[in-house]
C-alpha cells in the first residue's frame, strides 16, 4: 500500500468515496448533494493540515493501483486550540475490512506527533461504527465523552457522537 499527500489529480477517487460514504449514512454528517468543489474545500484543506491518499500497491503499468481511501488531519481548532490535532477518514467501501484505516490512522498520527501535536481529539465518533471505535482505542484513544442521540444514522436512528482523545 502506498499512503501519499493527497494532489488535484486524486479529486475524483477522494469525491467517489467521499460520496459513497455520505450517502450510506451511517458515519458522516456531511450533506448529500456538496459538488465536486465542496467536497475539495471540504476534505482537501490547505496547510497547516494534510489530506493524503491510499492506493493499492496493484498497478500493472507502474501507476499507483486501485485507490483505497483517504485521511485528512490538522488543528482541531484555530487560535488557542490548534495545539490539538484532529483528522477524519474514509476508506473505500469495497478495501474496508483490509487494514486501509489503520495504515491511514498511523500515518496521521505518526504526522500529528512529528509536527509537534500535543494530542488528537476526534469530535465526532459514531457509536455505532464499532470498527472505528475499536481501531481508535487500539490506537490509544479513549471515548472522553457522548452525545446521546446526536446523530442520525440512516439504519438505526439517533444515535450518539463520542468525542475520543489521545494525548502525545
Amino acid at each position: 500500500m502506498l499512503i501519499r499527500d493527497a494532489t488535484p489529480a486524486d479529486l475524483a477517487a477522494i469525491v467517489t468515496v467521499f460520496r459513497d460514504i455520505v450517502a450510506d449514512g451511517e458515519t458522516y454528517a456531511y450533506p448529500e448533494d456538496l459538488t465536486d468543489e465542496q467536497i475539495a474545500a471540504t476534505w482537501m484543506e490547505p496547510p497547516p493540515a494534510r489530506c493524503v491518499v491510499a492506493y493499492a500497491a496493484d498497478g500493472t503499468d507502474g501507476g499507483e493501483g486501485t485507490f483505497l481511501g483517504t485521511a485528512k488531519a490538522g488543528p482541531n481548532r484555530p487560535g488557542r486550540g490548534d495545539h490539538i490535532a484532529t483528522a477524519s477518514f474514509m476508506v473505500s467501501p469495497a478495501a474496508q475490512g483490509r487494514g486501509v484505516g489503520r495504515a491511514l490512522a498511523e500515518e496521521v498520527l505518526r504526522w500529528a506527533i512529528e509536527q509537534g501535536y500535543a494530542g488528537m481529539q476526534f469530535n465526532a465518533v459514531v457509536e455505532t461504527n464499532m470498527a472505528a471505535v475499536a481501531l481508535w482505542q487500539q490506537l490509544g484513544f479513549s471515548i472522553v465523552g457522548s452525545v446521546p442521540g446526536a446523530f442520525r444514522s440512516k439504519h438505526h436512528g439517533p444515535v450518539g457522537l463520542h468525542v475520543m482523545y489521545r494525548q502525545f
